[in-house]
């Protein structure tokens, strides 16, 4: 007996109530952006600034000590990782240490330094910093700058792909359900002030694809119902074509929301924040490709008159048995 999470054949009404839904994410919208405005996000080290230290043992890095001596400093925002290379021998153990900029300083002082050095010390009494580099806040400025270029050219490119591949009004319901995704995405970093750093930009840029991805799949299958009904309304045809693609939809966002859970509570500290990222926007993305992205395209109407003769164009997985 196969497990399904949703019926063989469902025959639900996805657009009884797209007013609540389109309501719902508007209010969602508009809470993110201002919490955005008026609150700010809580960034990490890569975006204001600070200072890493390279450290070097013989004794095996244990991140949780190393957090714990240094705590009673009150540096702020620090971020312990440890550093893997073939390379090293069984006796070098190397951890990297990023402390935020102090007081609006570029650097953190030497004093510091020296400070966080003799704390470690404790831990492990042979440690050293092999390297202390700083990023200034100049540079942490630049970073964000780039960071949102990548974000909207992310969301122009998939405009533009989707614009030729489907019709216009298939790549607005896209483009309005990716914002939708990036914005709450934003928003709830900016409401429970998680660190933001560059991981969580790179957790938007996947968010993107994961929900285009899903997005895609639907508009596939309402592209070829529409040829296949030709005298079915619209919203009929849309609400066959998310029923038929649901399993599909399904299986694979609670797989991968598997796979995250477990790296969340797994994890560690160091990818907490990017995992927390990826579990959002996997449910608010496969929300969005349903409630978002078809309903704006049944708001707009589409064209009946198909000319490209092959219906099935790119649905090779769309009817995957979950």
């Amino acid at each position: 007996m196969r497990l399904r999470l949703v019926p063989q054949e469902t025959n639900w009404d996805f657009f009884a109530r797209y007013k609540l839904w389109l309501g719902i994410s508007g209010l969602m919208m508009v809470v993110a952006f201002l919490s955005f405005i008026l609150q700010g996000l809580n960034y990490g080290i890569d975006f204001r600034g600070g200072t890493t230290l390279r450290t070097d043992s013989t004794q095996p890095v244990v991140i949780s000590e190393y957090r714990a001596a240094i705590e009673p400093l009150q540096l702020g925002d620090i971020t312990i990782t440890e550093v893997f290379d073939p390379t090293f021998g069984e006796d070098k153990n190397v951890a990297m240490i990023r402390i935020q900029a102090q007081d609006g300083e570029e650097a953190v002082a030497s004093e510091v330094v020296a400070s966080v050095l003799q704390s470690l010390q404790v831990v492990a009494p042979d440690i050293t910093f092999s390297s202390v580099e700083s990023v200034g806040p100049k540079v942490s400025g630049e970073l964000i700058q780039t960071a949102a270029i990548a974000v909207v050219l992310a969301i122009g490119a998939v405009l533009i792909y989707i614009w030729l591949r489907f019709e216009w009004q298939f790549a607005v319901g896209a483009v309005v359900a990716l914002v939708h995704d990036v914005l709450l995405t934003i928003g709830i970093f900016s409401e429970l002030q998680i660190r933001f750093d560059l991981a969580i930009i790179a957790a938007l840029l996947t968010i993107v694809g994961y929900s285009l991805n899903d997005t895609v799949v639907v508009f596939d299958r309402v592209r070829e119902n529409l040829r296949k009904y030709k005298q079915k309304p619209l919203k009929e045809i849309m609400n066959i074509s998310i029923n038929e693609t649901l399993s599909r939809t399904m299986m694979t966002s609670v797989t991968t929301l598997l796979a995250l859970t477990a790296l969340f509570v797994l994890g560690g500290d160091v990818i907490r924040g990017f995992v927390f990222a990826m579990i959002w926007g996997v449910i608010v993305g496969t929300y969005s490709s349903v409630f978002v992205a078809s309903t704006i395209l049944l708001w707009l109407g589409v064209k009946r008159d198909w000319s490209k003769p092959d219906g099935n164009l790119g649905n090779q997985f769309a009817n995957v048995d979950a």
